[in-house]
C-alpha cells in the first residue's frame, strides 16, 4: 500500500515523537495543506528551554529523509513554538499555569470571545483564567485557539530591579 504524502508526513511526525534522538522535543501542532502546485507541510515544535535552529534543522532533515521517495513537490516548514506558544491540549493549561495567556472562544463568555489573564489550570471541563474581574471558567469545548502571551515589559522591569540590587 502506497501512502499519500500527507499520510507519510503523519508517520514521519510519529517517528520523531518516538525517536530517542529527539528526546524532549514536543510536537505542538502540525498540518498538511494541498496547494495548486505544491503541498505545504508545517510542524511546530517545542522543548524545555526552547528550540534552537539546529533542532529545527534536525527535525526537517528527519522528515525530508522519510519523504524522499515521493515525487510530489512540497514545502516543509519547521518552527519553534516561540514565546507566544500555542496551547493545543488540555494538559497545556495545567503545564503553563501561572503564565499569561490569551484564549479565544467560539461562543460569548461574559460578553466576549477574547479573554486575557493568568492560567490557573483545568477544573473539570473548564480552563480557569484569572482576569481582572476574578476567575473565569472557559469550557474546553468552546476554545477556538489559545496561546501564551509574552510580556517583554515585565521582563524589562524585572531586569531593572535586579540591576538595582
Amino acid at each position: 500500500m502506497h501512502l499519500t504524502l500527507g499520510q507519510a508526513f503523519e508517520r514521519a511526525i510519529d517517528d520523531i515523537v518516538h525517536d530517542a534522538r529527539f528526546s524532549g522535543v514536543e510536537v505542538v501542532q502540525h498540518s498538511a495543506r494541498g496547494g495548486k502546485r505544491t503541498a505545504t507541510l508545517s510542524i511546530t515544535i517545542d522543548r524545555e528551554g526552547g528550540v534552537d535552529v539546529v533542532t529545527c534543522e534536525r527535525v526537517a532533515a528527519a522528515i525530508n529523509a522519510r519523504l524522499d521517495s515521493y515525487d510530489e513537490p512540497y514545502t516543509l516548514e519547521v518552527e519553534s513554538a516561540g514565546l507566544n506558544r500555542p496551547l493545543t491540549k488540555p494538559g497545556d493549561y495545567e503545564r503553563f499555569a501561572g503564565r499569561e495567556a490569551k484564549i479565544v472562544t467560539s461562543l460569548l463568555v461574559q460578553g466576549g470571545k477574547t479573554h486575557r489573564g493568568v492560567l490557573r489550570g483545568v477544573r473539570g471541563t473548564n480552563v480557569i483564567l484569572e482576569t481582572s474581574k476574578g476567575e473565569l471558567p472557559l469550557p474546553l469545548a468552546t476554545i477556538d485557539r489559545a496561546n501564551l502571551e509574552y510580556d517583554i515589559r515585565s521582563d524589562l522591569k524585572r531586569d531593572k530591579k535586579e540591576r538595582k540590587k
